[in-house]
This record gives C-alpha cells, sequence and structure tokens, in this order.
C-alpha cells in the first residue's frame, strides 16, 4: 500500500471526529471581526458549532456597525439568526438551485420566536450570474446579494458574503430588553408554579433577579417533577439546605442551549462555593440535551425565554447535588426471565435525612443590597471556490463518544499493521 493511499485513509477516519469553529475561521478574516464579535456576544457561535450543517452569510464590519448602532444586542441576534442557514450552500449549489428559487431555514426558526414565514430566506437564482436573498415573507424583496465565496468545509460549514443584512417584517421593531422582566410570570405560565412559590419563599428570587442582569441561566422543575416518585420532602430539608438546592437550578452566566451543546467541562452553579462544587455535567444527543448532577439526569423539556443575558428552561425532573443527597445508587442486578414485574424491586428513594447525608449546612445568602434588576423581556459537491478550505485552518478537534475515537485508533493499527506486513 502507498505512502499516499494510507494518508487518504488516516484523513479519512480522522474526519469523524473533528469539527468546526466559526470564531477561528473568522478570525482569519479581519473584515468581519464585527460580524465574528457579535456572534460571540450573542453565543450564536455555541449554536453554529453544535451543528453538523450549516451555511453563515456573513456581512462586512461597515454593514454590521451600522445595523448594531440602532438597535439593541435583542434585534442584533434576531437579524443575525437569519443569517445562519440550516443547510449547506456554495458557489456551485446557489447557481444550481431547482427551479431558480428556493426557501432555507434559518436559525431564528428554531427560536420559537417566528410565526409563519418570518425564519426563512428566499434564495434565488438572478439573471447575469447573481444571487439574491431575501425574507421569505409574502411580498418581501431581494435586498441582499451574494458577493463571494469566503471558506468551505464539504459538506460540513460554508461561509459566504452577502453585500446587506436581510431583514424579515417585524424583527427590527421587536420590544427593547426589559430591566423589570417578569421571572415569576414566565415560570408560572410554563407550569412551574411550585418552583416559583420556593424561590419566592426562600428569598431565592431576589438572587436571580439581581444575578439576571450580568447573566443568568435558569433551569425551572415543572410542577410534575416535584411529584415525581423518589422525590425527596423538602420540608425535611434546613433552610439553609433549600436555599442551595434551588441555587443548584441556575448557572450565573447566559447560557442559552447552543452553548450547553458544546460545554465539555461541569457547569458551576449558583449553589456553588467553598462547601462543594454543586456542578452539573452535561450530556448531547442530536438536539437534546440533558442535565446530569451526579444523583440523577433532567432533559432540557422547553426554553421559556432566551434573551441575552437572560435564559430560562423547564426540566423534567428535580435535580439533586450529591452534595445534599449523596451519589447515585448502583444500578439493580438484572431481573432473571422467570421474575415477574410484580417482584421487581421498587426504586430507590433518595433520603432527605440529614443524618443519613452529606450536608453542608450552607448560610443562606443575603439578598443583593442593589435593587433587583431583571433580565431582558422575551421577546454538492466541492467547486473551485472551496479549494481555500484547508481542514487545519479554523477546525479544532470536538469531543466525540469514546466508541468513535477508539474506532480510529483501532482503525490506524489495523492500517500500520497491514503495512507493515
Amino acid at each position: 500500500m502507498s505512502a499516499l493511499r494510507i494518508l487518504l485513509l488516516i484523513t479519512s477516519v480522522l474526519t469523524v471526529v473533528t469539527g468546526h469553529n466559526i470564531t477561528a475561521i473568522l478570525s482569519a478574516f479581519p473584515e468581519y471581526s464585527d460580524f465574528n464579535n457579535y456572534l460571540s456576544q450573542t453565543k450564536l457561535d455555541d449554536e453554529i458549532n453544535s451543528r453538523e450543517t450549516i451555511t453563515v452569510l456573513v456581512l462586512k464590519n461597515d454593514v454590521v456597525s451600522s445595523l448594531a448602532s440602532k438597535h439593541p444586542l435583542s434585534v442584533v441576534k434576531s437579524v443575525l439568526s437569519l443569517h445562519i442557514l440550516l443547510d449547506y450552500y456554495d458557489n456551485k449549489k446557489l447557481h444550481a438551485i431547482s427551479d431558480g428559487t428556493t426557501l432555507s431555514t434559518t436559525l431564528y426558526q428554531t427560536t420559537g420566536n417566528s410565526p409563519g414565514n418570518v425564519g426563512f430566506v428566499n434564495i434565488t437564482d438572478l439573471k447575469g450570474g447573481k444571487v439574491g436573498f431575501g425574507s421569505a415573507v409574502s411580498g418581501s424583496k431581494l435586498d441582499s446579494s451574494y458577493t463571494k465565496s469566503v471558506k468551505q468545509i464539504p459538506y460540513n460549514i460554508s461561509v459566504l458574503e452577502i453585500d446587506s443584512p436581510i431583514i424579515a417584517p417585524g424583527i427590527l421593531t421587536a420590544p427593547a430588553p426589559s430591566a423589570d422582566v417578569n421571572i415569576t410570570g414566565l415560570l408560572e405560565k410554563a407550569g412551574c408554579k411550585t418552583f416559583v412559590k420556593l424561590i419566592t419563599d426562600t428569598g431565592v428570587l431576589k438572587v436571580f433577579q439581581g444575578a439576571a442582569a450580568k447573566g443568568l441561566t435558569v433551569f425551572a422543575p415543572s410542577d410534575e417533577a416535584f411529584k415525581a416518585a423518589g422525590v425527596p420532602d423538602l420540608s425535611k430539608l434546613t433552610n439553609a439546605e433549600l436555599v442551595a438546592l434551588l441555587q443548584y437550578h441556575a448557572l450565573a452566566s447566559y447560557t442559552p442551549k447552543g452553548s450547553l451543546k458544546t460545554t465539555k467541562d461541569p457547569l458551576s452553579t449558583l449553589a456553588t462555593n467553598g462547601a462543594g462544587k454543586f456542578d452539573l455535567s452535561v450530556e448531547t444527543a442530536g438536539d437534546s440535551v440533558t442535565l446530569d448532577s451526579g444523583v440523577g439526569t433532567s432533559r432540557l423539556a422547553s426554553t421559556v425565554l432566551d434573551s441575552t443575558p437572560l435564559c430560562i428552561f423547564t426540566v423534567d425532573n428535580l435535580l439533586l447535588p450529591t452534595e445534599l443527597f449523596g451519589k447515585a445508587p448502583s444500578p439493580a442486578p438484572g431481573l432473571s426471565p422467570e421474575t415477574s414485574p410484580a417482584s421487581a424491586p421498587s426504586p430507590v428513594a433518595f433520603s432527605p435525612e440529614p443524618a443519613t447525608a452529606p450536608s453542608p449546612f450552607l448560610s443562606p445568602p443575603a439578598p443583593p443590597t442593589a435593587s433587583p434588576v431583571g433580565g431582558p423581556a422575551p421577546s454538492d459537491g466541492p467547486t473551485a471556490d472551496s479549494q481555500n478550505s484547508n481542514a487545519s485552518n479554523g477546525v479544532n478537534a470536538v469531543k466525540s463518544p469514546s466508541f468513535v475515537v477508539a474506532l480510529v485508533f483501532v482503525s490506524l493499527s489495523v492500517m500500520m499493521s497491514y503495512v507493515m506486513s
């Protein structure tokens, strides 16, 4: 086997465990530095990096600065979301659109704030070799034009430059973020009344409101989560323990779903201090995100609010920190075929008794001296132009499941053994 053939095989195997990094890609092009900066500020870069197939329509600095100078960050995020297509387009594909026009889904469509066709973009191959872009809402004009290809990693990510922003009707007139967002009102409407009562009675709500100005993410258990089997009797917790449990359901940062999907390390929560880690691990499977406390897991069920700098999610289960409830019990042995379901062991319930579980006995945090500040209100084939896609430029290795990594090493070992023989 020739050295070239070996190299090609190794490259094909390693491709499985690599991904793209939009921030690194755009850092090589200073003319898009403002666009890149706003992707980072709004956390859209994490959402881009978490997806396998994406096209980013970039704008030059003067266009972005003009947009950002007239509108709040929440509006800038919405507009930029319309420039992130959930499909792969390069120069060749743009000029080979069936019937000359197509509608493409954008990241804005996934936010739940885009009625009708607001979250779609119209792409039309115009006469004379030009390609126009515009809102898919009926009556909208193709006010933006494709100017050039910037970078492609077929068929993973494509970066294309357009000359003007794509503006959907109503997107620029969305309400500005409110300084007094009603956190409890949003949570009650989302079916989290039990959680609302607890954070209000303990004063944790004031902690949330104080943190929201700089960045806050809340994981609110639904009312059904408090009724689930195995949930400890919260009335037996000390006040300090209950406060720690509630603060464990929030992060002191704006961390939308896209950022959670790219998280590798454990996340510190508002309960984190010198007495214990009180951290959370994140597991992803496609678009699903699951939080692991060490005692159990809980799935992100819905997004209640995602408006910089505040993000609120509902979760299916109560998050139980190991610092209060110990580690998860060992899995029960498998049942023999003759064992009936009726004789199967019942689920292990967590004991809330302080005498049988480690307790940090934290003092409840003092309410912030500043007046509560809330967060904002809700509101193909490779072509000649893609030859600049060097896999080593702007591509970072991403953490893949262990079996994929093992596959790489096994494959390399087999190939090397074949060569040596």
